[in-house]
């Protein structure tokens, strides 16, 4: 890769995000300013960040290296992100979270659960779950970014590390929301053009759409010989019904991310950012198409890697994909974009990568400090002062956090980005398990109580841990707490179980546990029933 051309490219996109920063921070006066962007967000701006947020380096490296092995099967989750992700969440959650997240002066998606159920506790409850849950996500995906920059600057990991904090902690801190969601649109924008030349050039290197899949199907006995043993079928059919790999595709991948992307803080949000339902109603389209690229060419070119490998790169001719990168899923696309593409298309491709991890990186840092400063300290602490300046000690504090844990932790990075997927999934599936029954109780359910929310909040997490401790192996035995208290890796070691992804029970749990004790305890009030929802349709 030529230096001078890659140095020119990262001083270009950081110069931008500079002056991005810079336009955000002199129009940032206020705590709403500084949270929801003073609920005058343009649509563009609000669906590019929505999606620049939801994808990660994961989406693109760990998920596309995970399609490389599972096949296209998983382009049933860009139909989900963008089905349930993109018009469920915008038109059925995100208008009446909009409508009365500002009838409630809500800033914080803990504090819009906190006001409707009238309750600090569970404010401050929703606030702690993302405090303690999401410094982990925030690190490895950190570690991930920092990992690139080092590869990309050739600078010692460390170096990297507080590099790449350091720019991302100045434009969070000074500018808030407003210099998340500025630079979330330019850094989408990136991604978009990015992943549409990726798959330009893929197809134009493989003969074509036609042919390129064609290629790709007679392979078919190939994927059967490596993985047949777990239910595969081929990189272009889904896998055998039941068979491990189906349960790892529809269960963690599919639902999971799914699923779990309606009750993600960073991107409920995004909802109370706009003035007025037109905004969100322009956002769906925008959102849709960037989410359709972002996610599906990856899911396209990781199957499609393996054609080139195998037939068309001399140095591993013969090989799959997996076997090309040494076995390691996470090396995959790297490699592939290292020797298939062009060398002025990979250092616009690292820049890719970097916008990717920036722009989940910055709503992380954000929610999770709103999260502290709004949540724990000023509500359920009842603690007051310059609310402006005590959400930005608590963005700052999980910076450090988040930083400590990237630079203690860079054993468990080994291999690449499999960390981070695992890590989105296992968020995401907390997230969804925790929160989504009482979200959507808290929109829909005018007489929904508290102790039917609080129930649902504990039985998600209590179940999601359990699952993730003692039965699902891809966590379980890792974590070796199954194998030190009852000598196995899991309970549910030699059956389809251990690979049923934690979301699939533990949400049905939560949502159980909501219903039984909905009615039981406080009621709200009607007159606040009637101005929490006043005009919400």
């Amino acid at each position: 890769m030529s230096i001078p051309l890659l140095t020119t490219v990262v001083l270009i996109y950081l110069a931008v995000i500079a002056w991005l920063s810079l336009r955000a921070w002199r129009t940032t006066h206020n705590a709403s300013d500084y949270m929801v962007a003073g609920r005058r967000c343009h649509p563009f701006v609000m669906a590019m960040s929505y999606g620049a947020t939801f994808i990660s380096t994961s989406a693109i490296v760990g998920f596309g290296g995970a399609a490389a092995v599972f096949g296209m099967s998983l382009l049933w989750l860009t139909f989900l992100t963008i089905f349930i992700g993109v018009f469920i969440a915008f038109v059925f959650f995100g208008r009446r979270t909009r409508v009365m997240g500002l009838n409630l002066n809500a800033h914080t998606f803990p504090e819009f659960l906190g006001q409707r159920f009238q309750s600090r506790g569970l404010q401050g409850a929703a606030g702690l779950l993302i405090f303690i849950a999401m410094p982990l996500y925030a690190s490895v995906v950190l570690m991930g970014g920092a990992k690139f920059v080092a590869e990309i600057l050739a600078i010692d990991y460390n170096a990297a590390l507080f590099f790449l904090t350091a720019i991302v902690a100045v434009y969070v801190v000074m500018g808030g929301i407003k210099a998340v969601m500025y630079t979330d649109a330019f850094q989408g924008s990136i991604m978009f053009t990015g992943m549409v030349t990726l798959l330009v050039i893929t197809y134009y290197k493989l003969g074509g759409i036609t042919i390129a899949h064609q290629r790709l199907s007679d392979m078919k006995e190939l994927a059967i010989q490596a993985f047949g043993a777990k239910g595969h079928t081929g990189w272009t059919s889904f896998p055998t019904l039941g068979s491990e790999y189906w349960m790892v595709v529809v269960t963690t991948i599919i639902l999971g991310v799914g699923i779990g992307v309606l009750a993600q803080p960073q991107l409920v949000v995004r909802f109370m950012t706009v003035k007025s339902d037109r905004e969100l109603n322009r956002a769906v389209l925008i959102g849709g198409i960037f989410i359709m690229v972002a996610v599906g060419v990856a899911f396209i070119i990781g199957p499609l890697a393996n054609v080139f490998f195998y037939y068309d790169n001399p140095a591993t001719q013969g090989q799959i994909a997996l076997t090309a990168a040494g076995r390691n899923v996470d090396q995959i696309i790297p490699m592939y974009i290292s020797q298939a593409m062009p060398q002025w298309f990979t250092a616009i491709f690292m820049v890719t990568l970097l916008s990717a991890a920036m722009s989940t990186l910055s709503s992380q840092f954000h929610t999770m400090g709103t999260s502290l400063g709004r949540d724990l300290y000023e509500s359920a602490l009842g603690r007051r002062g310059n609310s402006m300046l005590i959400n930005k000690i608590g963005v700052l504090v999980a910076i450090i956090l988040s930083y400590l844990l990237a630079w203690g932790l860079p054993v468990f990075f080994e291999g690449g980005t499999a960390i981070i997927a695992r890590g989105t999934a296992i968020f995401f599936g907390i997230c969804a398990a925790a929160f989504l029954p009482m979200y959507f109780g808290a929109l829909y359910i005018r007489r929904m109580t508290l102790a039917g929310a609080f129930a649902g909040f504990a039985t998600g997490i209590a179940v999601s841990l359990f699952w993730i401790l003692f039965v699902h192996l891809a966590e379980s035995k890792p974590l070796l707490i199954c194998r030190a208290l009852f000598g196995v890796d899991s309970l549910a070691a030699g059956s389809i179980w251990a690979a049923v992804d934690p979301l699939v029970v533990a949400l049905p749990a939560s949502l159980l546990a909501t219903v039984l004790l909905n009615g039981r305890g406080r009621q709200v009030a009607e007159p606040f029933l009637q101005k929490c929802f006043r005009n919400v349709r």
